[in-house]
């Protein structure tokens, strides 16, 4: 049985990019709460940023998954070549 996948990232690299996340949001936020324009304006800005930040999260679940998928997959190809390699004899003469 191989061991189970490590994961690289860790404790301070999530609190990092969480902080880094919200400090980002809370600044633009502000700076659309801020901006002199009225409140269509302000509107169209907010909920663009909204989509902005959906979108990034959904492209960052993408990759995730496709990550997942190349490594299950390569773990699958691995143990098929061990496999092979261990029903391998290079001494047997074959007739």
């Amino acid at each position: 049985m191989s061991p189970p996948i490590q994961r690289s990232t860790t404790t301070a690299f999530f609190v990092q990019a969480t902080i880094s996340f919200g400090l980002s949001m809370a600044a633009v936020a502000i700076g659309i709460a801020k901006l002199p324009v009225g409140p269509w304006e302000r509107s169209f800005l907010a909920l663009g940023l909204i989509f902005v930040v959906t979108s990034a999260f959904t492209l960052a679940k993408c990759v995730r998954d496709r990550q997942e998928t190349e490594e299950v997959t390569n773990r699958v190809d691995k143990a098929r070549l061990d496999k092979l390699l261990a029903e391998h004899d290079p001494f047997e003469v074959k007739i």
